[in-house]
């Protein structure tokens, strides 16, 4: 069963309880608008951690759904037939969702021959086949995939990369908190000797968060730092050590060869080491970050995105383009500002969430 049947099932089976996106609408309606009281006395709705996490994709990516379902239901309403013009505005469409370029040739094509195979020309047919293409391309990624990747009863190492003012230190710090409160013991590392105010930054995460941030003075060696940080983590008996790198990417080579020269480091210390190299990307800054990533993708081995800000854009469709032309996977989104809004990818709840309103019309 692919992703689209997986989670279409969830409308045409059994009936649903309500989520919290449910009651919060059910809230802001007018007394007049509210059903009629029951007399029945009835329990406070609990929500269990899976239904509080697909709330989160749902409000999180209300913006990018909303905009999506619109470019798309204003395509449908504008012609009758699936023709070539009809195949060009899909695209144009598809392109100006950020979903990119090679996304949007494969659902082109897959349309395209849709229509030859089984004599697509109506759009209720055209719709059918244009949302389930793109759901089942999230679901490609597979959920190893995305996990990241920690050590059982030793050190994990960390690398965090990305331009600044992406939100890295900030992704760093929900991440040590999340971690923490599985109760793993985490030290951060500021690698990001380069930039004023970035080790106070991460000083003042450390302290927010309840955790140990190894530094130096600005301008010092990154590397030297990393050393130091790797030896507190081993002599504190530490889970994880994550640790935060400059951003300066107009100067790629400066930036390549401190890269370079930190993982040798990490390298020497923990021989299987970095276990993630973590770039960071801003989601609002939609094809941008594309680029970002395809750049740092030649400077360093990125083993994952963590991609920040997707409940402030209606740029969601950027998850697809940077899996099909980078072949990277995402491991964390970033659904709104508190501690627990930055979450860890999931294919099913983010293409409920970014696709739910075109799924139910297709029901």
């Amino acid at each position: 069963m692919g992703l689209f049947d997986k989670i279409k099932q969830a409308f045409t089976g059994q009936p649903q309880e309500k989520t919290p996106t449910d009651v919060e609408e059910t809230a802001s309606q007018s007394p007049a608008e509210q059903p009629a009281e029951s007399t029945e006395t009835t329990e406070p709705v609990q929500f269990t951690p899976e239904q509080k996490e697909t709330q989160k994709y749902d409000k999180g990516l209300q913006k990018s759904r909303k905009t999506l379902s619109r470019r798309i239901n204003e395509l449908f309403a504008n012609f009758r037939y699936v023709d070539e013009e009809f195949f060009e505005e899909l695209e144009d469409v598809l392109i100006e969702s950020d979903v990119g370029f090679e996304a949007t040739m494969q659902i082109s094509n897959v349309l395209r021959e849709e229509a030859r195979i089984q004599n697509v020309r109506n759009m209720d047919d055209a719709e059918r086949v244009i949302v389930q293409t793109l759901v089942d391309m999230y679901g490609e990624t597979s959920p190893e995939e995305a996990r990241v990747n920690l050590k059982i009863n030793d050190l994990t190492v960390i690398l965090f990369v990305g331009v600044n003012g992406v939100g890295k230190t900030t992704t760093i710090a929900k991440m040590a908190h999340q971690y923490k409160q599985e109760g793993k013991k985490v030290i951060l590392a500021a690698g990001d000797t380069f930039r004023a105010g970035a080790i106070e930054q991460l000083r003042i995460w450390g302290d927010r968060v309840g955790v140990d941030v190894v530094s130096s003075k600005q301008g010092g060696d990154p590397a030297a730092v990393v050393f130091d940080g790797i030896k507190q983590a081993r002599e504190a008996y530490a889970d994880i050590l994550m640790i935060d790198t400059a951003g300066r990417l107009q100067n790629k080579k400066n930036l390549m060869n401190e890269l370079e020269k930190m993982k040798r480091v990490i390298t020497r210390e923990v021989p299987d080491g970095p276990h993630e190299v973590l770039l960071v990307l801003d989601a609002t800054t939609g094809q941008n970050a594309l680029i970002q990533a395809k750049q740092f993708q030649e400077t360093t081995n990125v083993t994952g995105i963590v991609l920040t800000k997707l409940d402030g854009t209606a740029k969601g469709g950027i998850v697809l383009a940077i899996g099909k032309e980078l072949g990277i996977p995402v491991k964390y989104v970033g659904l709104g500002e508190s501690m627990d809004d930055l979450q860890p990818f999931d294919t099913e709840k983010f293409a409920y969430g970014l696709f739910r309103d075109l799924i139910e019309g297709t029901v």
